[in-house]
């Protein structure tokens, strides 16, 4: 990294003394300058599932929603399971571990998860204006399916029937290109004769065909799964901020919420595009520690569960030198000139002594 870059970040690194959910605004108060005008904020991760990365969110959403009036949690998870979530934390009756389990993703179905989850809940109860639980993904579509075959009735069965499981298996197998011509029927049949209430999980399954029937990979990148699932992330997002009163925290994966992608566009580009500087996007790095993730092989996850990776790689000349002359406790969160990026200290292991508390930079 160059120095002018460390120079920057080590000027401006803000101590976080805690990760605890609740732990009140303490350290993160310089952030209401920088989203001042901001309706919709962009919280990444860079690894999906880390415990880390759940309670830095959560604080930074609870901070959002208790100091500056946010109105709506969105998710990268199905849109169609979210809304059982949704039910949950706006007091309704049911599991939250089962409504976790269903939003399909193993990555969300965590102690750390279930907290936001019992936390928002808790807040809803004497809200003034409900906090939403809203989804934004157009993966595992049964739930929607579902829901139209309910409200559409036997009349609806010749457009419901050809898309059968549609969603089983997630984005395993390409689907054949007919599957969207199908769901587009069905979403034009509901358009014009439908109820209201028919048309959202008509458009999620509309979306989901359209996505599971690209390739993973394409010479022109605009024809691939990827670029398709980013558009209609931001869609979803977008159809939210129609509300004049919404503040939206939307959670993804950094490569999700980035405005600046590096060939197609991704979410946070239409995002930027689209609401200009209402839209924040703010990263969440690591410098070092270990992860799973699936593997990948020619742009297709490989079968076989996740596997464990190390960061950074180990190498036979590696080494690692603390950078600081006095121990921290290893819930306190730094920008530090020694690191990559913001990242959890070590137990025992100081921040340079060039960390001082300021504001991140407006505009990340």
């Amino acid at each position: 990294m160059p120095d002018d870059v460390t120079e920057w970040l080590a000027a401006r690194a803000v101590p976080l003394a805690s990760l605890d959910p609740g732990a009140g605004p303490a350290g993160l108060r310089p952030l209401k300058a920088v989203f001042q005008g901001v309706r919709l904020v962009g919280l990444g991760e860079a690894t999906h599932g880390s415990a880390e990365f759940f309670l830095l969110r959560w604080r930074l959403t609870e901070f959002l929603i208790k100091e500056l009036g946010f109105t709506t949690l969105a998710i990268e998870a199905s849109a169609a399971a979210a809304r059982a979530v949704d039910a949950y934390t706006a007091g309704g009756p049911g599991d939250p571990r089962e409504a976790l389990a269903g939003l399909g993703f193993w990555t969300l179905n965590t102690a750390e998860m279930l907290t936001v989850l019992q936390r928002l809940r808790e807040h809803n109860r004497t809200a003034d204006r409900p906090v939403r639980f809203v989804g934004i993904d157009p993966q595992h579509p049964m739930m929607a399916l579902a829901e139209l075959r309910a409200c559409l009735g036997k009349a609806a069965a010749p457009l419901l029937d050809p898309l059968g499981d549609l969603g089983a298996s997630g984005f395993l197998r390409q689907l054949d290109r007919q599957v969207e011509a199908d769901a587009r029927r069905l979403e034009e049949y509901v358009n014009e004769h439908g109820p209201p209430e028919a048309r959202e999980p008509a458009r999620i399954v509309r979306q989901f065909a359209d996505v599971a029937s690209r390739p993973y990979a394409h010479a022109d990148p605009a024809r691939t799964l990827g670029v398709a699932r980013d558009r209609y992330m931001a869609e979803n997002v977008a159809l939210l901020m129609a509300d004049p009163g919404a503040k939206v925290a939307v959670w993804a994966h950094n490569a999700h919420i980035t405005k600046r992608a590096r060939a197609a566009p991704v979410m946070g580009t239409h995002l930027a595009r689209t609401f200009g500087a209402a839209y924040y996007a703010l990263g969440l790095l690591f410098g070092h520690g270990e992860f799973r993730a699936h593997r990948r092989r020619f742009g297709r996850l490989v079968r076989g569960g996740p596997v464990r990776f190390r960061v950074p790689r180990p190498t036979r000349a590696a080494t690692w030198r603390p950078a600081c002359p006095r121990p921290i406790p290893a819930t306190t969160w730094w920008t530090c000139a020694a690191a990559t990026a913001p990242s959890r200290c070590p137990p025992g292991s100081p921040p340079p002594a060039s960390c001082a508390p300021s504001a991140p930079s407006p505009g990340a």
